[in-house]
């Protein structure tokens, strides 16, 4: 497999000099030095790999079943909770339903990436006091560990709003920090990522034996998710800019497949920015920070699903039936789109095991394949990469950005003819439509199903009435308040911090 292939490369030149590990990407920091102290390079890589190491732990973090995409799309429009019975994973319900309490909140995420800033802080400091390590590799490092902080901050800062923050190592009791305000959060982030895309630190894409590894698309995407969910209006012409520089080095292309880009020999194609690169050995039920692999197949793919058929036969496996899509889902594509089976698998009732919220439809495009998890316990170990930012959305982005938030096309390239292109692939054919904001949203959905982007977007376009739903036949009666932007802080935090000069404040609204 080619995610083999490359890593492999990775380690022996990236570490294998060193002697810190055999593979970059799930590497320890074996070498550590003191606060302060001379770093030289096995250090500074050992402290990265350890701080990438954190993308590969979330769909089970702490124990506990908490995938970014899933958590994401799960308060969306897209999908319903499912599983068993509303019991069954109780605290997901509760988040489709805007119902979390402080007792219940993802404090798998919440762990998962403070470990994550804990880490990057590490890497950075090591950065700071590099003893011996070419310019240009050293700019590099400080760009990823840069980039990385500002990754795990953003989805606290996405999830949970008004999060603690630090950035350097807590080293004394009570291991405590302040705790920050959204609007300052946010701009640490920025603080961060303009470091990450100083001119000449990293290459706009990753190759070869640095596939894996954080490029300056990377930062700039990230940036433009977080510029535009702040809604940072000083920004725009930035991104608008950014968007276009990735569109013009001609680094990136549309994968003319859809459906076959998820496929496992399709990783790190022409389309792929950035990928969360998952291994599929080694993870344990008893120790969700041990190995490398990913439990998200399993959790969205229908339960008992039979192994013959021919949507199955040598394709997919059966999983616990979380995640079904709903129908108004399935009928927002129009004929002839590819990406409605690409992202949604539609199967017979006579083939799997009917689950709470079944619609007999589910996500696709992670699903549970067959030889994809070979070994170890295998529900925790499928290798299905997380495809964190695609070519698509940069096109997009740059189409919301002229119609929607009137910047200034950059040359000749038109957000007609960006929206355009993703049209095309999708239909195999030119099949234009205006590049309208009612369309350009209704693209986004379209292309980004199961990716974890629809809510987020629903948010920040302010769309959040069509939120509230009453459907009493799949179980979800809901109704939206602002409010509920952000989860609440879990009461662990909140009891621990109590009485201390750090002492965690609620969010508004779960008091």
């Amino acid at each position: 497999m080619k995610k083999t292939i490359y890593i492999l490369v990775t380690a022996l030149l990236i570490l294998g000099v060193n002697g810190c590990s055999d593979d970059f990407l799930s590497a320890s920091s074996t070498e550590k030095q003191e606060a302060g102290a001379p770093a030289y390079e096995g250090a500074i890589l050992a402290n990265l790999a350890s701080t990438y190491q954190i993308m590969l732990f979330d769909s089970y973090a702490a124990q506990n079943y908490s995938s970014i995409p899933f958590m994401s799309d799960l308060r969306s429009d897209d999908i319903f909770k499912g599983g068993g019975d509303a019991g069954d994973q109780h605290q997901l319900y509760l988040l489709s339903l805007y119902t979390t309490t402080p007792q219940q909140s993802l404090d798998g995420l919440w762990s998962i990436f403070f470990t994550g800033i804990a880490r990057s802080n590490n890497a950075i400091s090591a950065c700071e006091n590099a003893v011996d390590v070419d310019e240009d590799k050293l700019n590099q490092y400080k760009a990823e560990a840069h980039y990385l902080r500002a990754y795990y901050t953003h989805w606290l800062w996405k999830f949970w709003g008004n999060v603690p923050y630090f950035e350097e190592p807590l080293t004394e009791a009570p291991y405590m920090t302040r705790q920050y305000t959204a609007d300052e959060v946010y701009a640490e982030i920025m603080e961060d990522i303009d470091v990450a895309t100083t001119d000449g630190w990293l290459d706009m894409n990753s190759t070869g034996s640095d596939l894996g590894r954080v490029n300056k698309a990377t930062a700039l995407m990230l940036k433009a998710r977080v510029v535009m969910y702040q809604k940072d209006q000083s920004r725009y012409a930035e991104v608008t800019a950014d968007m276009a520089e990735i569109i013009n080095s001609n680094e990136f292309e549309l994968f003319e497949d859809f459906a076959d880009m998820w496929l496992d020999q399709n990783e790190f194609c022409k389309e792929s920015i950035f990928e969360v690169n998952h291994l599929p050995e080694g993870k344990i039920w008893d120790n969700g920070w041990q190995g490398y692999g990913t439990n998200l197949p399993a959790f969205i793919s229908p339960s008992e699903l039979a192994l013959e058929g021919p949507d199955v036969l040598g394709k997919f496996k059966g999983g616990w039936g979380f995640g079904p899509v709903r129908q108004t889902t399935w009928d927002i594509y129009e004929e002839g789109d590819s990406r409605r089976e690409g992202s949604i698998n539609r199967f017979s009732p006579d083939n799997y095991s009917v689950r709470f919220q079944d619609t007999g439809l589910f996500m696709a495009k992670y699903a549970a394949r067959m030889g994809y998890n070979p070994q170890g316990d295998v529900d925790l170990n499928y290798a299905n990469n997380f495809r964190l930012f695609r070519y698509a959305e940069t096109l997009l982005n740059y189409a919301e950005m002229i119609v929607m938030h009137g910047q200034s096309p950059v040359g000749s390239l038109t957000a007609q003819a960006a929206l355009d292109m993703v049209r095309e692939r999708a239909f195999g054919t030119s099949n234009p439509i205006p590049a309208t904001a009612d369309n350009i949203k209704l693209e986004r959905r379209r292309e980004f199903v199961g990716e974890g982007m629809r809510f987020w977007d629903i948010v920040r376009w302010g769309d959040t009435s069509i939120l509230t739903e009453n459907l009493p036949e799949y179980n979800s009666v809901r109704t939206w308040n602002d409010n509920w932007k952000y989860l609440p802080i879990p009461q662990s935090e909140i009891d621990r911090t109590a009485g201390t000069e750090f002492a965690l404040q609620q969010n508004p609204g779960y008091n």
